[in-house]
């Protein structure tokens, strides 16, 4: 799935931000960001934003926001996006998410969504050291005080928490562990059109089993866990 999710990125942001869009439709994703950090009058750094999910969550909320993403063609999506709402609060900018473009303690907040833990797959034998650099360029830009918030999947058809794989149990334990964050799992279901839009997204992201999955339990509403982990600087 490695060269499939690098496609996806670098290819096909239009089909990924259908999908994304349908995500959350209960709205948790920003209930629990505000019960960990308080958004209003905030200056927020995103990293791997893709097409903006978080990017245009936060916006109307924060006093700024800056999102990066290594892919050029996701984040003219989020560009897209951010330029319809008719706000001025907002950037966007390619860069690898070990070395942001970003002064030292420039933000109250730090935020990833469903970025740093591709290193596990991409990054086998070293994924420590390069989710480390990531969190690094975190801790060098947050503000004394800040928080840094990272999202992760918890696993999609699923409504019972839980990492999906090996590598993302040993990563997440990881970061509890070694590295200091608090966690907490929230559900983010998808809810699609219809169950042929729901075949065909999840056929495109997450590969065959999950939609014959989808077909066989006529889910038009996907069940899925996110994981947050925090830590406040």
């Amino acid at each position: 799935m490695t060269d499939h999710f690098q496609n996806i990125y670098a290819n096909h942001a239009d089909r990924y931000e259908a999908l994304v869009v349908r995500e959350d439709y209960q709205g948790n994703i920003l209930r629990a960001l505000e019960a960990i950090h308080p958004l209003e009058g905030q200056s927020v750094v995103e990293f791997g934003a893709g097409t903006g999910r978080l990017t245009l969550l936060l916006a109307p909320l924060v006093r700024s926001i800056r999102a990066y993403d290594g892919s050029a063609h996701m984040l003219e999506v989020a560009t897209s996006k951010l330029q319809k709402t008719g706000l001025a609060n907002w950037k966007t900018g390619v860069a690898d998410n070990t070395r942001l473009p970003e002064p030292d303690s420039a933000a109250d907040m730090v935020i990833e969504g469903w970025s740093f833990a591709h290193a596990v797959g991409w990054y086998p034998d070293s994924w420590q050291q390069e989710i480390g650099k990531a969190l690094a360029e975190m801790r060098r830009i947050v503000r004394p005080g800040g928080t840094l918030i990272l999202m992760e999947t918890m696993g999609t058809g699923s409504e019972t928490p839980k990492a999906p794989n090996d590598g993302l149990a040993a990563c997440y334990a990881w970061l509890e562990q070694e590295q200091g964050f608090s966690h907490r799992s929230i559900r983010t279901d998808y809810q699609f059109e219809s169950l042929a839009e729901a075949e065909s997204l999840t056929r495109f992201f997450f590969g065959d089993e999950m939609a014959e999955t989808v077909l066989k339990r006529n889910w038009v509403i996907l069940p899925e866990c996110t994981g947050i982990w925090w830590q406040r600087k």
